[in-house]
């Protein structure tokens, strides 16, 4: 099918179809990276059945292990570390009002952290038709399900991870304690549950001037912004509120 749009010029046409054939390509190296993600051999058993804490059936913080995480015939596991507490270096603006508010600026909860679960938030619905899906946070359960009322998120799994080494163990916490917004992926195989993924991306080396994109594919906010003549930009990050 040829496309042409209103108005376009010949110069015009002939850059978009090229870029269109490295679209192409692009789609076929995603799908070759997801076929090879799908074929690693066996990942690390996990060395424990950590503990988190979580809001139970009846509104009150109650443990949940990991091995709790996996829903019956669901055997993938997404956990998002998000950075709560913010990085130490992080001085964008805290929550305006709220209870967050009241935080000292470092332990409050890092503004693309809370936009990538915003997003995540809108999605988790959908998600878990077919995966687990949680978020976990370094902060006290308290801090973490007061800050999700304020944003209004219902539908993700929210964890803290204060009294277990998950975070470090899997790279969402350097060895100084800085908490890293590690995305880990794990599976259950009959009893043993097993690693399966991580987004070593944010630790590998990158080219001058480039994003991490260690969760680039499942962030619409960063994907949409590529789509446009002034892209992801330099001088712009996520932030709490915009007024």
């Amino acid at each position: 099918m040829a496309i042409r749009f209103p108005g376009e010029s010949v110069e015009y046409r002939a850059a978009r179809d090229r870029l269109l054939e490295q679209e192409i390509e692009l789609r076929r190296a995603t799908e070759a990276v997801a076929g090879a993600r799908r074929r690693l051999p066996p990942g690390g058993v996990v060395p424990e059945d950590y503990v988190f804490q979580g809001r139970g059936a009846d509104g009150d913080p109650t443990d949940v292990r990991l091995s709790e995480l996996f829903a019956p015939g669901k055997d993938s596991l997404v956990i998002y570390s998000a950075m709560f507490p913010r990085d130490p270096g992080d001085e964008r603006p805290g929550p305006r009002s709220g209870r967050t508010a009241l935080l000292p600026l470092a332990e409050g909860p890092c503004p693309s952290c809370t936009a990538l679960l915003d997003q995540l938030d809108g999605a988790a619905e959908h998600v878990s038709q077919r995966i687990n899906l949680a978020a976990v946070g370094k902060a006290p359960l308290s801090h973490i399900l007061t800050f999700a009322e304020e944003r209004g998120w219902h539908r993700l799994r929210l964890l803290s991870s204060a009294g277990s080494t998950y975070n470090r163990d899997y790279f969402g916490e350097t060895a100084e304690g800085h908490q890293r917004p590690m995305l880990n992926v794990f599976q259950r195989d009959g009893e043993t549950i097993r690693h399966f993924w991580g987004s070593e991306l944010l630790y590998a080396p990158t080219d001058p001037g480039q994003d991490p994109r260690h969760v680039g594919t499942i962030e619409p906010l960063w994907n949409l912004y590529d789509l446009t003549p002034a892209g992801r930009g330099t001088d712009w990050d996520e932030q709490l509120s915009y007024v």
